[in-house]
């Protein structure tokens, strides 16, 4: 049996080749038949509550027995984070990949309280043997200046910075297919 990954999408319109959908197609072709994606459809995502999100993420985990990888993508990856970081899951992450994450509260334009982590939160995500973090240098929707406070906090984990100003990332992420796979051997 393949393992499973699931990919938590972005704020906004997820329709035909909007949000996370063209980066959710490009993991699931390029990872083919070494793991089973899945996405689910998470509420409201014109209008995201940490709450509704949490919820949804609680009955897609519940699903799941064995390890399981995760990816996050913008504000699917801030919510995994927090999720994580406070709640009480039963599934073995294998690894959690993060792409373009807000860091919220970093400056008055990020300010979105009920996703802000917790301080330290980064203490309750160490029995996650593999994180990495994705953005682009000059990116404008997120700017870089979340990475590196994520990095700074995530210490152990794998930063990738790409060159570029790719936030969608609409024409795939070769280097996150590549770690997915390389986990997963």
């Amino acid at each position: 049996m393949n393992p499973a990954l699931m990919f938590i999408h972005s704020a906004g319109p997820q329709g035909e080749n909007q949000g996370s959908s063209n980066l959710i197609k490009y993991v699931r072709n390029g990872l083919g038949n070494d793991a089973e994606v899945n996405s689910p459809k998470m509420p409201t995502p014109e209008d995201p509550k940490y709450s509704d999100w949490k919820n949804e993420l609680d009955k897609a985990l519940a699903k799941h027995s064995g390890g399981i990888v995760l990816v996050g993508h913008s504000l699917g990856g801030s919510v995994l984070l927090k999720y994580l970081s406070e709640e009480v899951y039963h599934v073995k992450v294998l690894g959690l990949f993060i792409v373009a994450a807000p860091f919220w509260g970093i400056d008055d334009d990020w300010q979105r309280k009920d996703f802000f982590l917790q301080e330290a939160f980064e203490q309750h995500l160490k029995k996650i043997p593999h994180i990495f973090l994705y953005h682009s240098r000059n990116e404008e929707i997120v700017p870089f200046s979340h990475h590196i406070v994520l990095a700074e906090k995530l210490t152990r984990s794998t930063c990738r910075i790409l060159d570029g100003s790719d936030h969608l990332f609409e024409n795939g992420l070769p280097e996150l297919v590549r770690d997915v796979r390389s986990l997963l051997r």
